[in-house]
């Protein structure tokens, strides 16, 4: 019985130990990033992203969660506005703010406070292709410990990124009527 105790004690060591060798050779900041081509001018397309109201017909986490409770303050847009939301597990709870705007740009703090505490910067960056706009939706940030053991698991990339070409459709999809 002895035996069956130091071997399990022995084998969860080693797990434990392969899983944190294998999180502290992770980076220690991270940034996730998609584009899209939308046949529209920067003009019509950085109202959508700049109003934080607008976020509701085009944002892959409203339709995870259609319930989740908004709060909207600060500017109406653009630089200062603010948006907090609460909701289901698939979307937690948090607070944005437009911290910079610019013709080309569009800068977010985010602070996420459940189910995981993070506070990172979501960019937006418009540059006119002849007739459209390249779009490119990134989020970067530090991956703490925590982070970092979650990204053995999960592919954090793909997740996020995931969800933010399926908002860049949606954005398209707006943009382009």
């Amino acid at each position: 019985m002895l035996r069956a105790i130091v071997f399990i004690a022995v084998l969860f060591t080693l797990a434990v130990g392969t899983v944190l060798g294998l999180a502290l050779s992770k980076p220690d900041d991270f940034r996730v990033e998609r584009a899209i081509l939308i046949k529209a001018p920067p003009g019509k397309i950085a109202p959508l992203i700049n109003d934080l109201h607008a976020w509701r017909g085009w944002s892959p986490y409203e339709t995870k969660d259609p319930a989740m409770q908004r709060t909207y303050s600060g500017a109406e847009s653009g630089k200062g506005a603010i948006y907090q939301w609460s909701g289901n597990k698939h979307v937690g709870s948090g607070r944005m703010e437009i911290v910079d705007v610019t013709p080309s740009k569009t800068v977010i703090k985010l602070d996420f406070l459940t189910p995981f505490e993070g506070h990172n910067i979501a960019e937006f960056s418009l540059q006119p292709e002849g007739d459209a706009t390249a779009v490119k939706w990134s989020m970067h940030g530090p991956a703490p410990l925590l982070s970092k053991v979650m990204q053995v698991f999960l592919n954090m990339d793909r997740m996020i990124g995931d969800d933010f070409a399926a908002g860049l459709a949606s954005l398209k999809a707006i943009a382009e009527r």
